[in-house]
């Protein structure tokens, strides 16, 4: 297990001064690549997330002290499971999961994870495979939708919307502040999210108080998102 401590800042936070599901995703993205540096990982090789379930039973507040806790816990052909907790000083407790896809920084494309990962992770990982299937629903096109616009300060260097940024539509169409934060996030990536992406919409479909929505570019979905409120 790999920790990092931090505090949860002003651009972290909703404005109730709760910790939005994208920075969320960025604290769970730099402790995973803090991680990765600690036991010297090929840098010929870069991770990119398929998938990810976030579990919120108490968010983090602005000004919290919150430690972030990483592992590994299981690996496929091509991509790994890696689990992250969040817990805080103030009571935060925040558990999620994400399976990342091992690729070729030169082509971009997926690679078979490589032999230094699994030197470093196979212990904690105790022989569990996973798979890579994706598991949201397709969109349904009928549904209400919004233009979306890409902007630069969400791209990352391969030139795709950063996987923490993607969840600004999610954000955008679920009434997550209405639940005080407290339930289940899921995000999906099918397609990489670029700049030159002008034809992106937000369908969004309600249906028992949970949210899923799509980021669909002519017809073809590039990510999914689901919002899924605590039962009282």
């Amino acid at each position: 297990m790999y920790s990092i401590n931090g505090t949860v800042r002003l651009g972290n936070v909703d404005r109730n001064g709760r910790m939005r599901l994208d920075a969320v995703a960025r604290f769970m993205q730099d402790v995973a690549t803090d991680d990765a540096s600690a036991v010297g990982l090929d840098r010929a090789y870069g991770w990119l997330v398929r998938r990810t379930l976030i579990e919120v039973v108490q968010p983090a507040r602005l000004g919290e002290e919150i430690e972030v806790s990483t592992w590994c816990t299981g690996i496929g052909r091509s991509w790994a499971e890696r689990r992250t907790r969040i817990v805080g000083e103030g009571g935060a407790s925040i558990d999620a999961v994400s399976l990342w896809v091992q690729v070729d920084v030169r082509t971009g494309r997926p690679a078979r994870v490589a032999a230094d990962f699994l030197d470093a992770y196979s212990t904690t990982a105790a022989g569990r495979t996973v798979s890579a299937r994706l598991s949201l629903p397709g969109a349904d096109i009928g549904d209400a939708t919004t233009p979306w616009a890409v902007r630069r300060t969400d791209l990352d260097p391969f030139g795709h919307v950063n996987n923490a940024a993607t969840w600004a539509f999610l954000e955008e169409a679920g009434e997550i502040d209405a639940s005080e934060r407290i339930g289940c996030a899921e995000m999906e990536y099918l397609q990489s999210v670029e700049h030159d992406d002008t034809s992106l919409e937000l369908v969004t479909h309600v249906d028992n108080g949970t949210t899923t929505a799509w980021l669909v570019d002519c017809g073809l979905v590039r990510a999914v998102g689901r919002w899924t409120p605590a039962v009282d």
